[in-house]
């Protein structure tokens, strides 16, 4: 016995702490449960990142109440010139939700039809007339669901790591899940001591204290993922303490041994646990908090326990917890903890809003040199991810119609700033690997958000100061090189890096037995062949131009060349849906959905990284990554994928 006081600076204490935790194999995650998907799952942490097993929806779904149609039946009406279609023959009524028809592309909502019955009189049953009048055209796909528009079969939903919230429940069974795999809760003991002290509810004399301190920390624990183990209060007794000890010690992964409140109490804490094992540190100069013991004890199966004994005022007890017990299980859950703050950001793409209503807004949130930026998500009713993946929100009030790129907002966050200031915000051309990059990095302090707009968007974003890198694959068709022209033509302002990231090889997309015959461009001027494309500006999209180009092609000769998707899943989803027959994509995506695949071209993909965030370490784990033989691994497994020249720089000429 005899264990005095001794301040020692707060990273000492700290770093003598979580020393004797790895010396005793108690860093990192506790364990791994398998639990059943159900709303009991709120609040645990993932163990292992969610794959989508299948997309969401997994049909194409109507958006509204109204009628299934084929859009080009409604290409000639008109205010004026209305045309009527045949209910059974022509279109077909849909609730919102319903499977669309497989011949339908189209739905009108209710509200803008005409029922009519068989003598050409309004209807009484708009639900089952004989036939609709209609005055407006329609475009394919209007207020139809698409397949895959919320989730893709294979993507990234959920990286681990991350504490489950109710939405994200549902997006994991939206994507075919019915089990998860989570951390196993750390079980905190706490023992209020101190002869003082009288429970809740107790007559109150001169002198006592109530005590509160165990239900802070216990309504902690579980604010941080744990379990939360009470003893009532021990008076104190060094023998009873001791054994108290003891007896947590069996079953508890963590101990908080709390002293009592009266300054003119004895306090046993640090003879108690030196007589069971250890005391590391006794004392910390840091207020309030001072006398905090950190230690480690042994119980009667010879496994070591650590033990924090925590002040008894108030305020201490619960910074203490804030400092040492919150890192400690968030380490044990793996995962990383938020704060909700408000913060000033500017918006990345002009937003549109409906004037009549205050609009709530979810974003993605990043740091890029000293302003925040604020991109918000897709706001489908339909689409559960915007919730998962949103940092915050932004509230566009009634009356304003809208934001332009670049005006500030205020967002209120889910997640801490500092989290945010650790975040990577790529702007650029979308690649599956970014998703597996993303999974690396949550180990690593670091977070990567991506916004998928294409090649030459992302470099243009990469000058005006909005990403920390961007995704590129861009084709000089004079030079046969990647890059380079495009980033000397549109990135002028700022010094910037160009890093090789994969080689990966670029074909058309096609369904399981190539139905349509396709096995050339060529064949994508057939009458018959429905094509879905990449953006404009996307690589993607170049790439195809100037392969039409090689085979003396005219965009106007593709049937689907103006429609576009953002992502090669989206693509792979769209052609596995039936909305195309035939898109230009990586053999990876096209696997994902198990598609067939007709191999065009291998091409470069690089990062556009600005200098001064290389300088600053911001991309050091991604560095890391690049070198990494089991994340290369991964990468490399991906058909169609090349790692070989990963992390080279490339020269400028």
């Amino acid at each position: 016995m005899g264990v005095y006081l001794k301040d020692i600076p707060l990273d000492e204490a700290i770093n003598r702490f979580y020393k004797a935790l790895g010396e005793n194999g108690l860093r990192g995650v506790l364990g791994v449960e398998t639990i059943p998907l159900d709303e009991q799952a709120v609040g645990r942490v993932l163990a292992e990142p969610v794959w989508a097993k299948i997309s969401s929806p997994h049909y194409h779904a109507s958006a509204m109440d109204g009628f299934a149609l084929k859009a080009i039946d409604t290409q000639e009406a008109m205010a004026t010139n209305p045309i009527y279609l045949v209910v059974g023959e022509q279109a077909v009524y849909v609730d919102t939700g319903d499977p669309m028809p497989d011949w339908a592309n189209a739905v009108i909502p209710i509200e803008n039809i005409e029922p009519l019955d068989e003598n050409g009189k309004l209807s009484l049953n708009p639900r089952d007339p004989y036939q609709i009048r209609i005055r407006e055209s329609k475009t394919p796909w209007s207020h139809v669901r698409p397949m895959g528009e919320d989730i893709i079969a294979t993507e990234l939903v959920l990286p681990s790591g991350k504490r489950l919230l109710p939405v994200d429940l549902g997006a994991a069974a939206a994507c075919g899940h019915t089990q998860l795999k989570v951390s196993r809760k750390p079980l905190v003991t706490i023992l209020p001591t101190g002869t003082e002290l009288i429970s809740i509810g107790e007559s109150v004399q001169k002198g006592d204290i109530i005590e509160y301190n165990s239900i802070v920390l216990g309504a902690q624990v579980l604010d941080w993922g744990g379990i939360s183990k009470r003893y009532s209060i021990t008076a104190d007794l060094f023998e009873k303490i001791k054994n108290n000890v003891l007896a947590a010690s069996n079953e508890a992964d963590l101990i908080l041994l709390n002293a009592g409140s009266s300054a003119g109490s004895e306090d046993y804490s640090a003879d108690v646990i030196e007589a069971l094992g250890e005391v590391f540190v006794h004392g910390i100069a840091v207020r309030p908090g001072h006398p905090v013991i950190l230690g480690m004890v042994t119980n009667d199966f010879n496994r070591q326990v650590p033990i924090i004994g925590i002040p008894g005022y108030p305020v201490s007890a619960a910074l203490t917890g804030e400092i040492f017990v919150r890192p400690l299980l968030a380490e044990w859950l793996g995962q990383t903890h938020n704060q909700p703050e408000i913060i000033t950001a500017s918006l990345t793409r002009k937003l549109n809003s409906p004037a009549g209503d205050d609009d709530y807004v979810r974003v993605v949130t990043g740091k890029v040199g000293d302003k925040y930026l604020a991109a918000p998500l897709t706001r489908g009713a339909g689409v559960i991810t915007s919730l998962v993946r949103a940092d915050g929100y932004a509230v566009i009030p009634r009356g304003v119609q809208g934001k332009l790129a670049g005006e500030k907002i205020k967002v209120h966050l889910i997640k801490k700033t500092s989290e945010i200031k650790n975040t990577v915000f790529a702007i650029g051309s979308h690649d599956m690997t970014l998703d597996l990059l993303a999974d690396y990095l949550s180990h690593k302090e670091r977070r990567l958000i991506s916004s998928n707009v294409g090649s030459l968007a992302g470099l243009i974003a990469i000058n005006r100061g909005e990403a920390h890198f961007g995704g590129s694959h861009l084709l000089d068709p004079e030079t046969g090189e990647y890059n380079i022209s495009y980033v000397q033509k549109y990135v002028k302002d700022i010094q910037v890096k160009i890093f090789t990231w994969v080689s990966r090889e670029q074909g058309l997309i096609i369904n399981k037995g190539n139905p349509k015959s396709v096995e050339s461009i060529s064949d994508l001027a057939r009458d018959d062949v429905r094509f879905i494309n990449r953006q404009r500006g996307s690589g993607t999209r170049i790439l195809f131009d100037y392969l039409l180009s090689n085979n003396q092609l005219m965009p106007a000769s593709i049937n689907g060349y103006d429609s576009e998707e953002y992502t090669h899943l989206s693509i792979a989803a769209a052609v596995a849906s039936g909305r195309a027959d035939v898109g230009m994509g990586v053999a990876a995506a096209a696997q994902a959905l198990e598609l067939d695949f007709l191999p065009l071209m291998q091409e470069r993909y690089d990062l556009i990284i600005p200098e001064r965030f290389i300088d600053e370490g911001l991309f050091d784990p991604i560095f890391k990554a690049m070198k990494d033989v089991q994340f290369r691994n991964i990468v490399q497994s991906l058909p169609g994928y090349d790692v070989s020249l990963m992390g080279n720089q490339v020269i400028k000429s």
